[in-house]
């Protein structure tokens, strides 16, 4: 069985703490800080063995150095991003696999936010670790890459099952859903969901993991028919 933990951290972001009872393998992804991701593990009595990075920038890789001084881990990430992050051991692209004990995840490019970004898919748990390029009713902004890369990515990530977990890396849920109001009005399934979401961020807790299902029902960018409509929703959202 694997057990997924969200750590806050910063001002948004989340890092997540994945561990399999039966190994005993934990996996750290995307750590942007090293102390709360420690002291979880180290309360929880897990020894921290793998840290998996989607991409360079620092509030994902940022704790990267203190948790390998502190626990001897291996860390995995984006190979076309290596230059970028200095402590990866595992260079990895698409089609790759990663383990955690006897569960495996393939690497899935997904170009956009960061020129080299990555996913790690563990399709036989429906799991998604999706770093910055999927977010709940959101998608990443487009730094690196183009509309063309972000909607192909949108496009396989619609292709997974419905009850796919995805764990993406901030709390950004309230301010993406009340821009996609602006853009789907109509859409009441967004419309019940803003509704949940307003009040668990009301009540302080977390709107993340979110499932495919959900963003296939609710996510603009998810939904958007082509590149130029992504293209379009992107430009206006990072002007909202």
């Amino acid at each position: 069985m694997l057990e997924v933990v969200r750590i806050p951290v910063l001002n948004d972001n989340y890092v997540w703490l994945m561990h399999d009872h039966a190994g005993g393998d934990t996996v750290v992804i995307d750590p942007a800080v090293a102390d709360p991701v420690l002291q979880e593990a180290a309360e929880r009595g897990w020894t921290i063995s793998q840290i998996w990075n989607t991409h360079w920038h620092p509030d994902h890789v940022g704790g990267n150095a203190a948790i390998k001084a502190a626990t001897g881990c291996a860390i995995t990430g984006p190979a076309s991003e290596a230059a970028k992050i200095g402590t990866l051991d595992r260079l990895v692209g698409e089609g790759d696999s990663v383990r955690i004990g006897d569960h495996v995840a393939t690497v899935m490019e997904v170009p956009a936010h960061t020129a080299g970004h990555i996913a790690y898919h563990l399709s036989a748990e429906h799991l998604l670790f999706a770093g910055d390029t999927l977010f709940a009713m959101g998608c990443g902004r487009l730094f690196e890459g183009t509309p063309a890369q972000m909607f192909a990515n949108m496009q396989r990530f619609a292709a997974l099952p419905d009850d796919t977990l995805v764990y993406c890396a901030h709390e950004y849920t309230q301010a993406n859903g009340r821009f996609a109001m602006t853009v789907e009005p109509e859409n009441q399934a967004l419309a019940d969901r803003m509704t949940k979401v307003d009040a668990a961020r009301h009540r302080g807790e977390a709107t993340v993991p979110t499932t495919i299902g959900q963003e296939r029902a609710t996510n603009i960018f998810l939904r958007a028919a082509d590149v130029e409509q992504l293209a379009e929703r992107r430009a206006a959202k990072d002007t909202a």
